[in-house]
């Protein structure tokens, strides 16, 4: 296989040298379409050949050649650019012996051309361009892989994404999509009043999430960094600044395993509101998702690896304690006696890590067994103190903080709660975290002294939300894994 691509390549050259000889630019760049052929499409889809001969509208396109059939005196060419695909057909008499003879002859499927002409059907009664210009724009080297079956192969896609986007249209129509859905983030939260800011991808110290950060060395001033686990932070001094209600779309990097659900390099959107709650932004997180379902699919129903999600105000609201509860069958009183949940769950076919905090005895349970099995969409509520450093605790309940997670198909999607806002109170949640830190636990947060200067100015009472874009993705795009949403996901280097 490696041989015919080479052999097809050494033709290709050949052909673009026999241009250069004939002194045309094989990669020239000269050509401006005044058209997309979605345009085409849109404007002639109605009109039958008698229409189309009689109204004689000229277009100007570019697109890459994904078909090619030459006939002589004549070639029927398809060509796609990103609003869609076209038919285009070229006869020598129209466009001249000499264009015919040097550009035609030599052109190759996976060309960039450029054409003006009129619309038409053909005898089948497809929407043709009859073209009276023609010009090679790119000469392309490398053959496209074969019609027949296209780019299949995953780890090929992944790594050749410009050739998947080529070969495969629904990929290209997933990062369509994508650029259309965090269109509709922004438009929603600028008319709810919310400002678009920009805080630090470099830090002197890696806060704001539970996770292992990327170290890095900047030379100049001597100094460790860490690329951002989270913006959470640097949001919440602008809290305190002033800037009462503010979003960052942001890329994170955290330094964990990759699968279908998780790349060290990622997406996230976080966004802090003043004088709100979590319960404020339930609401207002069932009534972003509903509209952007309908945006994006016309209906707030979508369909997600064969199950319909509903996406209609209204999620299911459940407790954490109540959910695992529910799901072992046992009453809630047990989840906080540690050795029944060890014994629970060795009943389940699972084992516990061993935690020295029934918190976190409590979330795996949850993620392991409650998890997978929330396809509708869930809030999960009152999370226990010990897993959220930076969360307020719960009046009259002060081992619970007040927080949610959002889970739909089985993974989480959204992390929020009410701000800790009292400076004392987190100064002892950053010392908490030392002492993990101290006794092994890599993803404990460190001791941010400044963070805790700013608390001490004064920050409003607040609440925060991130949402993981590339998994909302998927969700929208009805796309397995993250790797299909993430235009370069991470991979080991080619050997």
């Amino acid at each position: 296989m490696q041989e015919k691509t080479q052999e097809h390549i050494e033709q290709r050259r050949k052909k673009a040298e026999n241009l250069v000889e004939l002194g045309i630019n094989p990669y020239s760049n000269d050509f401006t379409p005044d058209h997309k052929i979605s345009h085409v499409l849109a404007a002639c889809e109605n009109h039958d050949a008698e229409a189309l001969s009689k109204a004689r509208v000229a277009y100007s396109l570019a697109g890459r050649i994904m078909v090619l059939r030459s006939f002589g005196k004549a070639a029927f060419i398809k060509i796609q650019d990103r609003s869609g695909s076209l038919q285009v057909y070229l006869q020598k008499n129209v466009l001249g012996e000499e264009i015919y003879q040097q550009v035609v002859k030599n052109i190759e499927v996976g060309d960039i051309i450029g054409v003006k002409g009129v619309p038409m059907r053909t005898r089948t009664g497809e929407l043709t361009i009859q073209a009276e210009f023609f010009k090679l724009v790119t000469k392309s080297l490398r053959p496209l892989p074969e019609k027949w079956h296209g780019l299949k192969d995953v780890e090929t896609r992944y790594r050749q994404r410009y050739v998947d986007l080529i070969a495969n249209r629904e990929v290209l129509d997933i990062f369509m999509l994508r650029s259309r859905m965090v269109g509709f983030l922004r438009r929603f939260l600028e008319e709810k009043g919310f400002l678009e800011v920009e805080t630090p991808m470099l830090h002197t110290l890696a806060g704001g999430a539970a996770a292992r950060p990327f170290a890095t060395h900047h030379n100049a001033l001597g100094l460790e960094l860490y690329l951002r686990v989270a913006p959470e932070l640097y949001l919440k001094r602008l809290l305190v600044g002033g800037l009462e209600r503010i979003y960052e779309l942001n890329r994170c990097f955290r330094n964990e395993g990759v699968s279908t659900q998780h790349n060290p390099e990622f997406t996230m959107l976080e966004f802090y509101q003043a004088y709100a709650t979590y319960q404020d932004l339930m609401n207002l997180t069932e009534e972003l998702l509903g509209g952007m379902a309908f945006d994006l699919k016309g209906s707030k129903r979508i369909m997600y690896q064969g199950n319909e999600i509903s996406l209609e105000p209204g999620f299911r609201r459940l407790t954490l304690t109540a959910a695992v509860a529910e799901k072992i069958d046992a009453p809630q009183e047990v989840l906080n006696q540690p050795e029944r949940l060890y014994e629970l769950a060795g009943r389940h076919g699972m084992s516990l890590k061993e935690h020295p905090s029934v918190g976190k005895l409590q979330m795996e349970l949850f993620e392991q067994l409650v998890e997978p099995t929330l396809i509708q969409p869930t809030f999960i509520l009152d999370f226990p103190l010990d897993v959220s450093p930076l969360s307020r605790k719960k009046e009259g309940q002060p081992d619970l903080v007040d927080r949610f997670e959002l889970y739909i198909a089985g993974r989480e999607i959204a992390n929020a709660f009410s701000e800790l806002n009292d400076p004392d109170d987190q100064r002892s949640r950053f010392q908490a975290q030392m002492e993990a830190k101290a006794q092994g636990d890599e993803e404990a947060m460190p001791y941010d002294h400044d963070y805790i200067r700013a608390l001490e100015y004064g920050m409003p009472s607040a609440a925060g939300e991130g949402i993981g874009i590339d998994r909302l993705v998927m969700l929208m795009a009805d796309a397995p894994s993250i790797r299909d949403v993430i235009l370069f996901p991470l991979l080991k280097p080619e050997r």
